[in-house]
Parts: structure tokens; sequence; C-alpha cells
């Protein structure tokens, strides 16, 4: 069954560049560094205007932080691996249009039924059946929800609540990105079990916490999901780990003879410098290999795109050096993956959001959607599930040993039959290279465009005057810079969507309009 997407009729259209379809056989070379989401729709946007393209990541796979591999339990039984659950949401049309290339119906993608959300007293939300249009959605999920009455609606400060009810993108970042969401939240007289229950579980999905979180970056996101789409809130997931379902498919539709232009993928390979050579670049890998180039694309995470430009002096100015160096990293995180001698229970979810519940962000069943782990549940008759925590202050071992424990009591209190299973198999994984979206980072971020013309970036950190976040973040400025480079050489762009930049509510646009004019 194909999945419908781009439901919304009023999402915003951006259209192409026009100019030459394909630049001939000797088109420009590119490396693109990083072979994450954003460095893979930089190289499809090139490769299909005829660029000679060389993608260089660092690891052994592509997707970067939504990539796949394999490992092996203890018995040598090989399982699919990643860095945890990641929801592909409606909205996220730049990504899909990304992934259509080599699925075009996507039906590696599955729509799950429900995204419900539970705290530590028990109470639960859910986004299934809400109403699709703005502002009915949001005021249906607050009028259904046992953490938010109809009191509470009339002891919020409207006036002040107007900015995260109208959201206009780029303009609520001059607005809020000096506050903090939690201070936002409770200077509107938001009801603090609703902020557990919804807003913290959204925060925390940035890799942060409410405190710590840029009051701009949640307003957008409530935007994004909920006031400003009619896409709705219910998500697709992969169906297959990561490199079954997403890349190795991508990958072959990009060295496909018929593109116009050619990709090589160079992996297990870690960019050290790049050096200018006249109006081109010299790429230098940790093995001492130079790649020539004619432009390059930097996308790497936040703390890989500090390294590589301060080891390369050539590029940039102060401002811009400046910028890069100040790229901050979100807080630790964490995903444990069990494989368990016994089933969950029937009824449970494939995924479970969790508020007020630490260090339990989301539980995730993985054998009820991802191919590969139903297969191992299906043989012997487990179930592999998979533990969040988000935004880990310490790391050290013994701080790791006390997160494991107090996961594994979470998983036993919430779903109390996995508590008698035996672990047949267990992974844990560290990671600390998100972008931080804290106050105040929106006006010093780097965006895609960089002192030398032929020099861009993309990522999931990278400044984007467009209402986007995460996964869909890091495609847009994948093939905005694509389009950056390709108008360079006269080439036809790529055509991008997103949701609308502006509140779609007259009378919330006309509240938010009021609280300026006071202000």
């Amino acid at each position: 069954m194909s999945i419908e997407y781009g439901r919304d009729r009023r999402r915003v259209r951006y259209p192409a560049t026009p100019g030459l379809r394909d630049l001939g056989r000797n088109g420009p070379r590119v490396v693109v560094v990083g072979a994450g989401i954003a460095g893979l729709a930089a190289a499809t946007g090139l490769v299909e205007r005829g660029c000679q393209v060389e993608v260089v990541e660092r690891e052994r796979y592509l997707g970067g932080r939504v990539g796949g591999w394999t490992e092996q339990l203890a018995d040598g039984t090989p399982v699919g691996m990643n860095r945890g659950f990641h929801a592909f949401f409606a909205q996220y049309y730049n990504l899909r249009k990304l992934l259509a290339r080599s699925d075009p119906q996507l039906r590696q993608l599955r729509r799950l039924d429900d995204y419900p959300l539970v705290d530590a007293d028990g109470r639960r939300d859910t986004f299934r059946g809400l109403p699709r249009t703005p502002p009915w959605n949001a005021l249906a999920f607050a009028l259904r929800s046992p953490t938010f009455r109809l009191r509470d609606l009339v002891r919020m400060d409207p006036r002040a609540a107007a900015p995260l009810a109208a959201v206009s993108v780029p303009d609520i970042y001059h607005r809020l990105d000096h506050l903090d969401a939690e201070t936002f939240l409770r200077g509107i007289n938001f009801p603090e079990a609703a902020r557990h229950l919804a807003f913290e579980v959204f925060s925390r999905s940035f890799f942060i916490e409410p405190r710590r979180m840029s009051a701009a970056e949640l307003a957008a996101m409530f935007h994004i999901y909920f006031l400003g789409s009619s896409e709705g809130l219910i998500f697709d997931v992969a169906q297959d780990n990561f490199d079954v379902s997403l890349w190795a498919p991508l990958a072959e539709y990009l060295t496909a003879p018929e593109r116009p232009g050619t990709v090589r993928f160079h992996t297990g390979v870690s960019v050290e410098r790049i050096d200018s050579a006249g109006e081109g670049f010299r790429v230098v890998d940790d093995t001492g290999a130079v790649l020539t180039a004619d432009a390059v694309v930097l996308a790497t995470d936040a703390g890989g795109l500090r390294r590589v430009v301060a080891a390369s002096p050539e590029l940039g100015d102060d401002e811009w050096r400046s910028q890069v160096a100040g790229l901050a990293l979100a807080p630790s995180f964490a995903v444990l993956r069990l494989w368990l001698d016994r089933p969950v229970r029937a009824d449970r979810t494939c995924f479970l959001g969790t508020g007020d519940l630490d260090p339990l962000d989301n539980i995730s069943v993985l054998d009820r959607y991802e191919r590969q782990a139903a297969d191992w549940a299906g043989k012997t008759g487990g179930s592999v599930v998979e533990l969040h925590a988000y935004a880990v202050a310490e790391t050290t071992p013994a701080a790791q040993a006390k997160i494991r424990k107090e996961l594994l009591a979470r998983l036993h209190a919430i779903y109390p039959e996995t508590a008698a299973a035996n672990i047949v198999g267990e992974t844990m994984l560290w990671r600390q290279d998100c972008p931080r979206f804290s106050p105040g980072d929106f006006a010093t971020r780097p965006g895609v465009v960089t002192p030398h013309p032929r020099l861009v970036l993309a990522g999931d950190g990278i400044r984007v005057e467009l209402p986007v976040a995460l996964m869909e973040r890091a495609a847009t400025t994948g093939w905005l810079a694509a389009n950056s480079l390709l108008r360079q050489w006269n080439a036809a762009g790529h055509r991008l969507e997103s949701v609308p930049a502006h509140g779609r509510s007259a009378l919330l646009r006309a509240l938010a309009t009021r609280e300026r004019q006071v202000r």
C-alpha cells in the first residue's frame, strides 16, 4: 500500500530556478563531505543535473544519524542496528522528495496508527482521530487531554501566548529566541502537567531539556506540526533497517548509468582539511588522498564542521569562521536496544512517548514495524524493544550503568510483562553529535551560503529561514546547497516545499499583531 503525503493544499511551493537540465558529460566536479540526509540530498540534486560528485563519509554506511548497519548477537545471529527510532512526518516534504527518488510510492514507509504519550501519573494523551485543520486540531487535543482542562485555557495569558499560536518564520526567532522554552511556557500560564506530557516530549526530541531549549524553536515546532499544517502528527516509520529500506536503494538510484552525472561513495574515510586551489578546492582525507573539486558541500555534523573548518585556514572570513566555531552540541543521548526471549503484550503500541519519567523518553517495539526485528521475533518467539534517554547530562561509566538500570526499571514498570523476560542480546549506544538549539543560537548559526560562492553548508544544524526541523531541515538544506551551486552554472534548480511560513488562523494572527503593538 502506498503512502499518501502532501495532503495540505496550503503548503508552500518554492519554484525551481530555470536553467540547463544537464550540464553535459564533463560537468562540474563537486565533493560532498558527509553522507547523511543533507549530503545525500545535495548529491542527488547535483547528480541529476550532470555534476561529477564524490561523496566522502566518515562512517562505513550511508544515512548519517539515520544510518543502519549490522551487528551480531552472542549466538552469532546477524541483526539490524541503528541510532534509534525516527519519525517520518507527513510535513517532511523535502525528505520525502529525496526518498521518492528510489521509492516513488514510498512503500518502504509505514504509517503508524497513533502516537500515544504517558506521564509519571499514568495520564495518557493520543493523537489518534484528531481533526487535521488548524486551529481545531490543537483545540481538540487540548480539550480531550487529561492534562489540559477548560479552566486551564481560561487561565492562560492570550496576549503572551499569541506568538506560540501565530508563528511567523523567521520573525519568531527575533521575538523569542532570547527566551528558554520553560520560562516562556510558565509566563503564559501553560499548565504544568501539559508541559511535561506534550511540550517536554517534543523538546527532548531535539535532545535538549525545555529549560535549555529556545522558546523560538519550540514555537516553530508547534507551528510545523500543529497550527501551521493540516498534515497531522501521525507519522510513518521505515519498514526495515535504514540501510536496507532507505539508503541502499537511493545509492543504487544515484549510481545508475542513466543519471546525467556520476557519483562515487568513499565510506570509512574522514576529511581532514580543505585547501583552496584557484577557484576550486583540494579536499584532503585522513589517508592523505586528495580530491580536487570545483565546489564543496560540507554536510557534516556540527562537530565535524568545526573540526574541518578549524583545520582549513583558507576557508571563509573571520566572521563566518567564528560562527562555525561557535556551533554547540546538544547533550548526549542513549539508545538501549534489547532482544528479549518473550513477546511484549499484544496490545502494546509500536511507539510510546513518555513525559516526566526520567531518564526514559520513549519505548519502541521494533518487531511491530521493522522487518528484520519481526523476522527475529517470529523465529524465536521473543521481541525487540528499544529505549531512548535524551539529553543525558553525565556520561561517565558509572553514570551510563545507572542510566541503563533506570531505563530497565522504567520499562518493567510500564510494560510489566518484560520484567520476567531474559535479555538474549543487548546494545547500548551513546552519542553526542546533535546540534544544540538553545536561546540565542539562531542569530549566530551559519547558513547554507558561505563567503566562498562554491563552498556551501548543509545539515540539521544549519540556519535556514523556512519552517523546517530535524530530518526535514537536513533534507531542505541539502537541496538548497545543491540549488546554490547549480545557479552558478546556469543549471536548473529543484523545487522545494514547506508548511506555510505564517500562522493560518486570521484570529490568531490578529492576536499576535495586537500583542506586538502592545509591546
